[in-house]
């Protein structure tokens, strides 16, 4: 489909695996295909993180 004056195509959002901190205070979290390990820990606290499933942007 064409859009026109500039008008983008909207982004479909899907169910997508992610790896959350599991640190209160801090909200730190990665798209599970996009990490190295296979239990990571946070990039910015250094604490543990775990599985869940949030609903985000399609990435092509």
């Amino acid at each position: 489909m064409a859009y026109f004056n500039n008008k983008k195509e909207p982004v479909e959002d899907v169910e997508t695996k992610v790896w959350a901190c599991v640190s209160e205070d801090c909200q730190g979290w990665m798209r599970e295909d996009y990490s190295f390990e296979k239990t990571p820990s946070c990039p910015l606290c250094k604490s543990n993180m775990e599985r869940e499933v949030r609903v985000l942007p399609e990435l092509k």
